[in-house]
């Protein structure tokens, strides 16, 4: 026999969109077959009552067979011989008669009967477990929205253990009920051949019968036809009872799991997260608003395909996407009272979706495998090597090294980028020199700050109650004159990742360190979020400008700007060390670490020019050179960018907005 399609018990408990999806093609089958076995059974009962009809019909004809004799013909002389004609033909048609009863009864028994009792039988008994199976995940259902409005609250301990036991118990029954639904499909592909051939086998055996008492119409050909059957129908028992036997093994196996399966969050105090994911998928809560200030929340199964987050409700064939992933920033939420609630931000910075997770090793791995999606890890050639070196910087981050070599090695500096044979030497003299230690570039344990904290005076000054606010976005701060005077003006798009103090400005290696312990650190915590500014590069200072509200977040000076430097593979990844004199007379050293829309050599090299204008600035004449040496606009002024276009800077209006003139 070809094989059976079986649903698989064990994705029951997940129960999982595809799972629906094959079950509700069994339960098709099982509908077509419900409606297709009534349809047989009224043929089949027509059969049977024209059998019936054919017995009282031949009972009929031989009384009144028999009833000739009695009749007063008034011309009934000779009759003699008709009347025992007719008492012969009575003595035949009661010998029909008893062969028609015989198969009247043969047909109830072995055709009708079967076809009744797989009706009334295994149909009733599969429609009975669908609305149990029914019934099982409503109530599945509600008592995971209940868990879902659960608060954090300390005090709600007692409510929380009752409503994870509902919970429990609720996923229990589904768990079960889900098992003999499953089981009793699976069974209704073997039940259904044996109900479809074991009728006819009566009917044939029945008609064989009344033929060979009658007279031997049938061949010895449709014996062996019968006996083959017979055989068939034999095989298709034993495996269905050995099919039987493996599904009650396994659903006892299935029913002995620990208690853990059916318990949401059971390891909240120490879970396994996995880090490295590049694909997820499972059940979350979706955020819908449904007015000004109503919400709603909807639990779907979501997944990642490629670089996009896909959804596929219950019952549905396919998903379909829901937020397109690339470069997106995701970060835990607080929301509306709910646990383990995180937020997908697009790249222009606007709020995507909000969702929810049932547990917290659900909620960090969410968060993890969309970080490592946005990174566009899923295009390399081995991105699951790719995802365990980026996320193995959170272990380098809080473990000493005591080698900087193999760092150095992928790394260049980007400096001084006037000329190409400058940069080159430059280059080669930096890497035939002594690697530093990385205690000897930052302390140890020294502690990063990821946000720009505006100080107080500042803050006070640019937002006093006389100040007006341009609604052109203009700013009318007099406070930074050389933005007028200045001889060089670049804004650039950048978002601040994170600064920390250093020891030493002598060398760029300190830049790349930063890089590493901000991106290891952000890591670690969980910390995608980023604020986006401008950054605003002149002949005097480096200004980092809200693009909102046009304040300025800080200001550095381009003299106290000792290094700078882009790394060598995430070109978008740029820093500086600032040198700031402090009230004791010494002087103290930070970096600050960012991530640019456009490449980090383009802001470099502004940087560069800004610092070769300060040095000219007092000879008219190597000013003049340098001038001529930058390419100038019909307008006269100087355009710092690239003849190529950065490829990802051409899609949006704010990134365009980034090209600046000098």
């Amino acid at each position: 026999m070809p094989a059976v399609d079986k649903l698989l018990l064990e994705e029951a408990l997940q129960d999982s969109p595809q799972t629906r999806s094959l079950l509700s093609v069994f339960e098709e089958d099982a509908g077509t077959l419900t409606d297709y076995t009534n349809q047989l059974l009224q043929a089949m009962q027509r059969v049977y009552g024209a059998q019936n009809e054919m017995c009282l019909a031949t009972q009929q004809l031989s009384k009144q067979l028999l009833a000739y004799e009695k009749q007063n013909f008034a011309l009934g002389k000779g009759d003699e011989e008709v009347i025992s004609t007719l008492h012969y033909f009575s003595k035949v048609v009661d010998e029909l008669n008893v062969l028609h009863t015989e198969l009247a009864r043969q047909l109830a028994d072995t055709m009708v009967l079967h076809i009744i009792q797989f009706r009334e039988k295994d149909l009733t008994e599969v429609s009975t477990l669908k609305d149990l199976f029914g019934l099982a995940s409503n109530e599945h259902d509600l008592s995971m929205a209940k868990y879902s409005r659960l608060p954090k609250k300390k005090e709600n301990e007692k409510v929380k253990t009752e409503v994870v036991k509902e919970v429990a118990a609720a996923r229990r029954k589904q768990h079960l009920s889900s098992l003999q639904y499953y089981c009793a499909l699976n069974a209704l592909q073997y039940r259904k051949r044996i109900a479809m051939m074991e009728p006819m086998m009566g009917f044939a055996h029945g008609q064989i019968n009344f033929f060979k008492k009658g007279a031997e119409m049938f061949s010895k050909s449709m014996d062996s036809l019968l006996s083959s059957t017979a055989d068939m129908i034999q095989s298709i028992q034993v495996e269905l009872e050995a099919e039987a036997e493996k599904m009650r093994v396994s659903q006892q196996e299935l029913l002995s799991l620990d208690e853990s399966v059916y318990t949401p969050d059971f390891d909240v105090a120490a879970p396994q997260i996995n880090r490295n994911l590049i694909q997820k998928a499972g059940y979350l809560n979706l955020r819908n608003k449904t007015g000004l200030v109503t919400t709603t929340w909807e639990r779907l199964y979501f997944f990642t395909q490629g670089g996009n987050l896909m959804c596929q409700p219950r019952g549905a064939v396919a998903g379909g996407l829901i937020q397109d992933l690339d470069n997106c920033s995701v970060m835990a939420v607080d929301c509306e009272d709910r646990r383990y609630c995180f937020q997908i931000t697009t790249p222009n910075g606007k709020s995507g979706i909000t969702l929810q997770a049932e547990s917290r090793k659900e909620n960090d791995e969410w968060i993890c495998a969309i970080n490592n999606i946005s990174r566009q890890i899923y295009l390399t050639d081995n991105p699951e090597a790719v995802a365990i070196k980026l996320n193995q910087t959170a272990l380098e981050a809080v473990t000493p090294i005591t080698s900087f070599g193999k760092k150095h090695e992928s790394m260049c500096p980007s400096q001084n980028l006037r000329s190409s044979e400058t940069e080159n030497d430059k280059i080669v003299s930096k890497a035939t020199a002594r690697v530093p230690e990385a205690e000897q570039l930052i302390a140890p344990g020294t502690p990063i700050q990821f946000d720009i904290v505006l100080p107080a005076t500042e803050f006070l000054d640019q937002n006093r109650g006389s100040r007006r606010t341009n609604p052109f976005g203009e700013t009318e701060d007099a406070t930074f004159p050389e933005a007028e005077d200045s001889l060089l003006q670049q804004m650039f798009i950048v978002r601040f990742l994170g600064s920390m103090a250093v020891k030493t400005d002598s060398t760029c290696d300190v830049i790349y360190e930063a890089m590493r312990q901000v991106l290891a650190a952000r890591a670690i915590h969980n910390i995608f979020r980023t604020t986006e500014s401008h950054l605003m590069v002149t002949s005097q200072s480096l200004r980092l400008i809200d693009p909102q509200t046009q304040v300025t977040r800080a200001n550095f000076e381009l003299t106290s700007v000792t290094q700078f430097a882009a790394h060598q593979e995430n070109k978008r990844l740029v820093g500086f060390v600032v040198r700031v004199p402090e009230a004791t007379g010494e002087e103290s050293l930070s970096t600050y670490i960012f991530e640019s829309n456009s490449e980090g050599e383009k802001i470099c090299y502004a940087i560069n020019l800004g610092k070769e204008i300060i040095e000219v600035q007092k000879d008219p004449e190597a000013l003049a050179q340098l001038m001529l040496s930058i390419p100038l606009t019909n307008d006269g002024k100087f355009v710092l960018l690239n003849d190529q276009p950065d490829d990802n800077d051409g899609s949006s209006s704010e990134n365009r907005g980034a090209e600046s003139e000098a």
